[in-house]
């Protein structure tokens, strides 16, 4: 977590010439939600308007120099069809603005950019499934995850196409001043404040025949019975399918493993147990259906790197 500031944290979102306007508007809408914690500007490469991908064009406020400015800086993206391997150089000069230690962030094919830039070699990122090929022809040198919506790699943090770009915004106010307070704001947007699974349940594959029962009534009793030793045959009785039937259609779903999901919505509710209660790592273990406190400190740090009692010490001070 960010440590603590009395003043706004500026974020500052650069728009390029071809920007979405759904994406573009997120951060503010996002962050704006946040209780005032941050202050969310936006500025193009050299102050003047900027067409969009829709039918109109964007008039902005600022240039280049409030980058300088940013704790947070935003690349929101362009049209497909506007990304190369080389980068533009009033793109470049730009980015040269930022200062050393801005958290740089970017959305769907903002990542483009930011790897012809140079800032994702050697590092894991995202970016839309659909351009994934693209992009690793164009960049061999980043290690790119097209399964996930977005990928935090400390001050460089790339996500997924489209709506993504809420998921990562709810992310930083997560990280930033715990998910009490994301939580709120994605209430207060009427958006899930976590979304399961990954990209992998959006790209295109054969979906389950037109009739067949979903897997989400399963998914919703079991979210009741975390704390249950649940079993694939337990959900696949439930779904009334068989092992087989259940297991391909959850992963059409969901884009997981039912074993998976089900380790992924425990570590989720164990973290927030970990926040809001005093309950012992073994207690918040067993509430959750991890047998063992050793078991949810293992499958805690493959998650998000930190033991309990780190992740407690760090969100708890939120409280």
């Amino acid at each position: 977590m960010r440590g603590k500031q009395r003043h706004p944290e500026r974020v500052v979102v650069l728009a390029l010439d071809g920007v979405y306007p759904f994406e573009l508007g997120m951060p503010s809408r996002i962050l704006g939600a946040a209780d005032g914690r941050y202050e969310v500007l936006t500025c193009t490469v050299d102050g003047a308007p900027v067409r969009t991908d829709a039918d109109f064009t964007v008039g902005v406020e600022h240039g280049p120099e409030v980058l300088e400015t940013a704790g947070t800086v935003v690349i929101a993206p362009v049209s497909a069809s506007r990304v190369t391997a080389d980068l533009p150089d009033e793109v470049a000069a730009a980015l040269a603005r930022i200062r050393p230690g801005t958290r740089i962030v970017s959305i769907c094919t903002g990542a483009f950019f930011l790897a012809a830039a140079g800032l994702l070699d050697g590092r894991r990122a995202t970016t839309h499934w659909q351009l994934a090929d693209e992009f690793r022809r164009m960049f061999p040198h980043v290690d790119l995850d097209p399964d996930v919506l977005f990928v935090d790699d400390g001050l460089v943090l790339t996500s997924a196409g489209a709506a993504s770009g809420v998921d990562i915004c709810l992310h930083l106010i997560r990280k930033d001043h715990g998910s009490g307070l994301a939580n709120t704001v994605a209430r207060r947007c009427v958006v899930p404040p976590f979304r399961d699974g990954g990209q992998a349940q959006y790209i295109e594959r054969p979906v389950p025949a037109a009739g067949a029962t979903s897997t989400a009534a399963t998914r919703a009793w079991a979210l009741r019975r975390l704390g249950e030793p649940l079993t694939l045959a337990d959900l696949a009785a439930h779904a009334r399918m068989s092992l087989r039937t259940f297991a391909r259609r959850f992963h059409d779903e969901v884009g997981l493993s039912p074993g998976r999901w089900l380790i992924q919505q425990r570590v989720a509710h164990a973290r927030h147990l970990l926040e809001s209660s005093d309950l012992t790592v073994d207690q918040v273990a067993g509430r959750v259906g991890f047998a063992t406190g050793a078991s949810l400190r293992q499958h805690l740090h493959a998650a998000i790197g930190v033991s309990p009692q780190a992740y407690r010490k760090t969100f708890q001070t939120a409280r």
